[in-house]
């Protein structure tokens, strides 16, 4: 199954302390935990650095060490968490909304925030019937041109603008229905616009499918996006239904977001 992953260079050697230490984080997140030497090799720093930085963040909050010789992240990125939460506008109502368009579509259900310019993914419902796309967990914002959300976020960009940061991002073929030629992706994104619905079919990753509708403020500008996702098939022959109840969510969202609630 093709993802993202292959569309990402290697990343540059981590050689700040600062670097080194956003590195130990995320290698602690991406393995649940993992012990001093782990940590070393997965960074390619020397194993006294490590213990040095780790003591730090462990001072601060940041990581705890465990039993076994491991470290795992601290109570101080929970509350840097629900921070970024409140900020992005992840209130109990906007997730109960998420939580309703999962069960009543049985796909899995997405809000994306538009934040810093990108479509971001901050919250995700799913189940194991119908499990999210593994990639798309919170902050995922990559591949705009392969994902129905994405997509809206490059229908509402000047057409200027939007061609200086496909230029930037490129467009990658991460499946072999991954739109890849320019002026195909326009059309595609003029048809977006004017519908207000953007559909994906096996563009993202192979055998699943998506479909999105934005959320808007009061003067239409672009907030974000509810979407949903599932096995190929389990869109066909649905998608008006889809449509609809994915355009109530969106207004109810937007109007919890315009309210602050």
């Amino acid at each position: 199954m093709t993802t993202t992953s292959s569309a990402r260079t290697a990343a540059p050697p981590r050689t700040g302390q600062l670097e080194r230490a956003l590195g130990m984080l995320e290698v602690v997140a991406d393995r649940n935990g993992a012990s001093a030497r782990e940590l070393a090799d997965a960074l390619d720093v020397p194993l006294p650095t490590v213990y040095r930085i780790a003591k730090e963040l462990t001072g601060a909050g940041y990581l705890t060490y465990v039993q076994a010789g491991r470290f795992e992240l601290g109570h101080k990125l929970h509350q840097l968490g629900m921070s970024l939460h409140r900020q992005v506008g992840l209130s109990r109502p906007v997730t109960a909304e998420v939580t309703r368009l999962h069960e009543a579509t049985g796909l899995a259900a997405y809000l994306a925030i538009l934040r810093g310019g990108e479509m971001v993914v901050v919250h995700v419902v799913d189940s194991p019937d119908c499990p999210r796309l593994k990639p798309l967990r919170f902050g995922f914002h990559e591949a705009p041109h392969a994902t129905a959300f994405g997509k809206l976020l490059l229908a509402d960009l000047d057409p200027d603008y939007r061609d200086d940061y496909l230029d930037r991002h490129g467009l990658v073929a991460l499946t072999a229905r991954t739109t890849t030629e320019p002026d195909a992706l326009a059309a595609e994104l003029a048809t977006v616009s004017r519908r207000g619905i953007a559909w994906e079919f096996g563009e993202f990753i192979a055998g699943w499918d998506c479909a999105a509708v934005p959320v808007r403020a009061g003067d239409n500008r672009l907030l974000g996006s509810v979407a949903v996702s599932g096995q190929a098939g389990r869109l066909a022959g649905r998608e008006r239904v889809l449509e609809s109840t994915l355009r109530a969510v969106s207004s109810r969202v937007g109007g919890l977001l315009r309210s602050g609630l």
